[in-house]
């Protein structure tokens, strides 16, 4: 929403907007001359011309009441982004269910650092880009492409990367062939002189590719991808060195800063994307080379009595399990994961892929669940995750609280050991606990 706002403040419009707390965000925005009122009052809309929303605020909402009581329009956030995508003739929109804010990270700091000046909407906070939003002056618009609701068919891109396909939102999404049907219908938005990017080591993306009428190219470490990533290897932090083929010819070879095999996909991602849009290979590899990551994507927090905390974004079965053997490869003492379930309606339909998706940690602190957006009807708890993990590998507790989860923490974890918390709502606050921030 923040992006959005600095994007029509530059073309002129006069904004103002409400959120439930301050933050650095809205503080950055009402230095750029937007009222930001606290929290969300119906006389916020008095006077507005209309009034956008994100899919977090819903209809019994005191502004979209009164908006429609004034009979304002009223536009969710996604209808708005697409129309801005359709206005930037070179939008590259980054979907999958998993490294989205990575992947846009890295192209965002590559095409800003190579002098192409895109405009910028991510998910996380970036350093290179000074937050979670940039605004530049050329044709590009790099952007995340969000598949919840089916948000992103609002799009207009020149480029759609397909990341992954996996099951997930499944308040929304009936099953693996719903959500790839969205997939589909996402690759045939992208403009007919456009280009779609697929993962080809993803069985479902592989499985709609050929559908999708557009000129296609692919990425893979298994496959044989137009874009591929050989001769991998992994140094003491974790983090991927290897050669990058394209069309079967090594163009040269790369050393991530970033841990884990699945930000070699992303970075694959993020070469045929700049490629596409001819950078220079040699200066796309300097930049992947300096990235060192969003913000709670495997971000360092600190240490203290002698083990290291970091924090991750990490919510799904697959990127729980991706994260953790990254981590694990950096071969900690002991490794500590303290995760948060986001929502009622993930935890529970996801149970069985949740009960395998920690084995690489050697103690697991689950606490309550995030609700997000959802209500709790009682139909799961945090409890019934500890037993489902403890069938599998007997290595998970209950923390009714963040104190408790500190209190666990402080007492088992030792010298070399490393602690990372985990989940898309607010665990980050254990970290912060423990290092007394």
């Amino acid at each position: 929403m923040s992006g959005l706002a600095e994007i029509l403040i530059k073309w002129g419009y006069i904004l103002s907007g409400s959120d439930l707390n301050p933050s650095n965000i809205t503080d950055k925005l009402q230095n750029s001359g937007i009222k930001i009122s606290i929290p969300h009052e119906a006389k916020n809309v008095d006077g507005a011309d209309a009034v956008v929303y994100t899919a977090a605020v819903k209809s019994d909402n005191p502004e979209i009441i009164r908006a429609k009581e004034l009979n304002i329009p009223v536009v969710d956030r996604a209808t708005l982004l697409g129309e801005i995508t359709a206005i930037y003739p070179k939008t590259i929109a980054v979907s999958g269910t998993h490294g989205k804010t990575t992947t846009t990270s890295m192209i965002a700091s590559t095409l800003t650092e190579t002098g192409s000046d895109p405009t910028v909407l991510v998910g996380g906070e970036l350093d290179s880009i000074g937050g979670n939003y940039r605004i530049g002056s050329s044709e590009l618009l790099v952007t995340e492409a969000c598949e919840y609701v089916e948000s992103f068919l609002k799009f207009y891109p020149d480029c759609g990367i397909i990341l992954n396909i996996d099951m997930d939102h499944l308040d929304f999404f009936k099953n693996i062939e719903h959500v790839k049907s969205s997939f589909l219908k996402f690759g045939n938005k992208v403009s007919p002189s456009g280009v779609v990017i697929g993962n080809f080591d993803d069985k479902n993306v592989v499985d709609i590719f050929n559908d999708i009428d557009r000129e296609k190219v692919s990425f893979g470490l298994d496959s044989n991808a137009d874009w591929k990533a050989e001769q991998i290897s992994f140094n003491a932090r974790g983090c991927a060195g290897f050669s990058v083929y394209h069309n079967g010819t090594k163009v040269g070879s790369i050393q991530l800063s970033i841990p884990g095999r699945h930000n070699i996909y992303n970075a694959l991602a993020c070469i045929a994307a700049c490629s596409y849009y001819e950078t220079e290979f040699e200066k796309i590899k300097a930049s992947l080379e300096r990235f060192t990551g969003a913000k709670r994507r495997f971000e360092y927090m600190g240490e203290t009595n002698g083990f290291r905390i970091v924090d991750d974004y990490a919510h799904h079965p697959s990127e729980v399990k991706a994260t953790l053997e990254a981590a694990a490869k950096q071969n900690p003492n002991s490794l500590w994961c303290i995760f948060q379930p986001h929502t009622y309606t993930r935890t529970k339909s996801l149970l069985s892929e949740f009960s395998t998706a920690f084995g690489s940690a050697n103690h697991v602190v689950i606490t309550d669940i995030y609700a997000a957006r959802e209500k709790n009807t009682g139909e799961i708890h945090s409890k019934d995750l500890v037993d489902a993990i403890n069938k599998e590998t007997s290595n998970a507790v209950y923390a009714y609280s963040f104190e408790e989860a500190v209190r666990l923490i402080k007492e088992g974890a030792g010298s070399g050991d490393l602690v990372i918390t985990m989940g898309a709502g607010n665990i980050y606050k254990v970290g912060e606990m423990l290092l007394e921030k």
